[in-house]
């Protein structure tokens, strides 16, 4: 972080109403609340909340996604850290024994890096796999979420063992209308992702039960893998607004999962952790059923 983020941060937070509504923030969590609940809880007019949200929001101390009408907000921990990590970098000039305590935590090891310790901030690109059987809702909204939350910490990417060849006109209409990226997204198989040159995989997810019970192929890389299965919205029967609200509450689903991932602190946890902390987040929601 440089000087100039780290003085607008410190900026944002030098007022009693934003710093009140940071600390709210930070002990709900990577989930987050709505703009009215957090406007309720801290007692702020809804004509000044906005104000105060996109100040903090602008400072890199938040982050907001739109779940159908609503605009949700959490913290944002990766800019909150380097913020934590730019004020202690220099710590009492080559004397750190007097402040210990304050720079705990900071210095980490990362599961994922080969052990390389580090500041907790990383420059490291984590690349994601979403996987389910026809590649043409859950996975294709996944990599989207990605794409855009993961910033450029993380690039997604979703295929299928028995790809449609089409993705679903409600999982890409519900995207645009939220202004969710679309432009890369096509229904593929699998395999694109085991020859040889195709990108070092992090972490694959299954978002449906077929697809986490089939024989993967081997992944280049060995990454961690999870099981978040979710209902299809594409075996839902109805009227078309059952069909996309359907849609709708697979989104917010995963959107709700993709959220509390992108906050873990990846570099801090060792694998086991790591691997536990990711099977806890496929089985927050509703469970799995059909493929697609």
């Amino acid at each position: 972080m440089e000087s100039k983020q780290a003085t607008e941060a410190l900026a944002a937070l030098a007022h009693e109403t934003r710093l009140a509504v940071f600390r709210l923030l930070m002990r709900e969590g990577p989930d987050g609340l709505p703009a009215g609940t957090v406007g309720e809880r801290a007692g702020i007019a809804p004509s000044t909340l906005s104000f105060h949200l996109g100040h903090l929001e602008r400072a890199g101390l938040l982050r907001s996604w739109r779940v159908q009408r609503q605009i949700f907000y959490a913290v944002d921990v990766t800019g909150t850290r380097r913020l934590i990590a730019f004020l202690t970098e220099d710590c009492c000039g080559g004397n750190p024994e007097i402040c210990a305590g304050l720079t705990d935590g900071l210095a980490m090891t990362s599961p994922l890096t080969g052990g390389k310790e580090d500041t907790g901030m990383t420059d490291t690109t984590y690349n994601v796999l979403f996987l389910c059987t026809g590649n043409s809702a859950r996975s294709i909204l996944a990599e989207s979420v990605l794409n855009r939350v993961g910033r450029s910490r993380f690039r997604a990417f979703s295929a299928g063992s028995h790809p449609a060849g089409a993705i679903h006109p409600y999982a890409l209409d519900l995207l645009q209308r939220q202004n969710f990226p679309t432009q890369d997204l096509r229904s593929k198989n699998w395999n694109e992702f085991a020859q040889d040159g195709a990108p070092k995989l992090d972490f694959v997810f299954t978002v449906c039960d077929n697809a986490a019970n089939e024989v993967c192929p081997v992944w280049p890389g060995q990454p961690m893998t999870a099981h978040w299965g979710l209902p299809d919205p594409a075996a839902v029967e109805g009227t078309e607004a059952e069909r996309r609200l359907a849609f709708a509450d697979a989104l917010r689903m995963l959107t709700q999962r993709i959220d509390i991932f992108v906050n873990l602190p990846i570099e801090s946890l060792d694998k086991l952790s790591l691997s536990q902390r990711l099977s806890e987040i496929g089985k927050s929601g509703a469970p799995a059923t059909a493929e697609g």
